[in-house]
């Protein structure tokens, strides 16, 4: 996966961070970016899931997943896609990074790869 997480960031000027995540806050990829800091990216990320899932239920119509959240602060953008179940593609761009082709790369990139991007729920592991 990490070539198709390199073509991404190559595809679009100004990209700084991908990272593919379980919903539950684990880096499972990661491109442009060291350990520490995917792991703080996948972890925070696991947040504004939940807090999407939040809002989300407030629509009285549809399912209230998220599918995308963009964050614009100082210096650049954030965005969290959905990716799969239970998988998520997350992106730190630079403040004058093309945001209509960063959307159009991580939605490409997720359907090319959605089945491989999935996360399925972990099995309790039962102790006999």
């Amino acid at each position: 996966m990490d070539w198709m997480l390199e073509d991404l960031a190559s595809s679009v000027p100004q990209t700084r961070h991908v990272v593919v995540l379980s919903s539950d806050g684990l880096c499972m990829a990661q491109h442009g970016t060291d350990e520490d800091t995917a792991d703080r990216l996948a972890a925070a990320c696991a947040g504004l899931q939940s807090l999407s899932a939040a809002v989300g239920a407030e629509f009285p119509h549809g399912d209230g997943k998220m599918k995308l959240v963009v964050i614009e602060v100082d210096g650049g953008f954030f965005y969290l896609m959905a990716a799969g179940a239970g998988a998520y593609l997350a992106v730190l761009a630079e403040d004058d990074v093309d945001a209509g082709l960063m959307g159009q790369r991580m939605r490409d990139l997720v359907l090319r790869i959605g089945q491989h991007l999935s996360s399925p729920p972990r099995a309790d592991q039962q102790v006999p």
